[in-house]
């Protein structure tokens, strides 16, 4: 089958006796010196197996953290490298610095088939500005560049975008995932597609409903954003979380949707609390009858009911945002129940899911559904970014020379 992404994948790249630069994201969560979640060590995996098993000589660069161009001890990549050792079955060498003399000594030592990690790129305070110097000093580090941080390319830094433009480059087998991913969801995909949309605030992801509007047949609103929804209605949401200065933005896209035919699912009823704490006396209420001084915290069962029977019409699943404030029980049983359902509906083979974004992966992963959906993305901003319909810069870098990279 030709390749339909927009970039040259691993199968046009014979990687024996070249140094590979190979961009991944080893920002882990870590606690005490240990990795405490492997997705995205285990995601990148098969990317450097199979360049090391045909030869290539793997050199990785990553970022961790935040130091600002700064070193941090605290922040560096070296107790990574042994999770990743044990995840990869072969040793993994690391060096101290992510440029300059020490690792491009390392990088021609390095022989066909072996890994060698590098240091906190963002060390360096080159990397966040894109330095031309620090690009240029990564690209003598490598023969070819392949990008495999699809969860970095909305940052315009060396490691992910300035980079590409010295060597022939190349998406890696996770990139080449999360994109043929986002386009059976977005781009191609089969319909009906709805979207589910939660979190807090309609200002932290006004473009993405905007995009989502122009793409998707049902848009269902959830978490607390819904509340300033239906408090641009007139209704009382009690003292729920709400943006009343984006009231007028929420009836925008109410209109938005009617004109477009989009089918915008609001909450009928909620799961409401005087005090968000766990084990809180509850009660469900129907969204126009929310007394003052309680909270909406959680979708209410008609509302479940509703979205479960909205799941059932369609063919593809968007998903980012819990619909409730999942990580304290009882307000996750409306995510939970959704989700699961979700699952379901994907292991039947009637629906495809795609979901991502921070909260999403956690929310999904307690609802124990994560490994159920179709594909679910790590990528949390490049995730968000892509649905806003934003220019990715790590992704356009690679694919300014997909016409004239060629096989090597």
């Amino acid at each position: 089958m030709a390749n339909t992404l927009p970039f040259a994948t691993l199968d046009t790249l014979d990687p024996k006796g070249k140094r590979v630069l190979v961009r991944v994201d080893l920002n882990v969560p870590m606690k005490d010196g240990q990795v405490g979640d492997q997705t995205r060590i285990e995601r990148i995996v098969p990317t450097i197996r199979e360049l090391a098993d045909k030869g290539g000589r793997v050199v990785l660069l990553s970022h961790f953290d935040r130091p600002k161009g700064k070193v941090v001890p605290d922040m560096s990549l070296q107790p990574i490298a042994a999770a990743l050792a044990t995840a990869l079955g072969r040793p993994v060498n690391f060096v101290h610095d992510c440029v300059g003399e020490e690792a491009e000594a390392a990088t021609r030592t390095l022989k066909d088939g072996e890994v060698l990690l590098l240091e906190n790129t963002r060390f360096q305070p080159g990397e966040e500005t894109n330095c031309q110097d620090m690009s240029s000093a990564l690209a003598r580090l490598g023969d070819v560049y392949v990008n495999d941080a699809f969860s970095a390319a909305h940052r315009a830094h060396a490691s992910t975008a300035g980079v590409a433009g010295h060597l022939p480059s190349f998406g890696g087998r996770l990139m080449e995932a999360e994109l043929q991913a986002l386009f059976a969801a977005l781009e191609n995909p089969e319909r009906p597609v709805g979207a589910i949309v939660g979190g807090a605030k309609i200002s932290t992801k006004l473009e993405l409903l905007e995009n989502m509007l122009a793409k998707v047949n049902v848009l269902a609103i959830g978490g607390a954003m819904a509340n300033t929804f239906l408090a641009a209605q007139g209704l009382s949401v009690g003292k729920s979380l709400k943006e009343e200065e984006m009231f007028d933005t929420a009836r925008k896209i109410m209109d938005l949707a009617k004109s477009r035919n989009c089918d915008l699912v609001l909450p009928i009823d909620v799961v409401i609390a005087e005090e968000l704490i766990a084990g809180a006396p509850t009660q469900v209420v129907p969204v126009t009858a929310i007394p003052d001084g309680w909270m909406a915290l959680d979708a209410g069962p008609e509302t479940v009911a509703l979205l479960n029977s909205k799941l059932a019409g369609l063919k593809t699943l968007v998903w980012n945002g819990p619909l409730g404030v999942f990580e304290l029980p009882p307000f996750d049983n409306g995510t939970n129940t959704v989700a699961q359902e979700a699952a379901r509906l994907t292991k039947a083979g009637t629906l495809k899911t795609i979901a991502g974004g921070g909260d999403t992966v956690a929310a999904l992963r307690h609802a124990g559904v994560l490994h159920d959906m179709t594909y679910v993305s790590t990528a949390g901003g490049a995730f968000l970014e892509w649905l806003e319909g934003k220019v990715l810069p790590g992704l356009t870098a690679i694919s300014a020379t997909l016409e004239r990279t060629v096989p090597i």
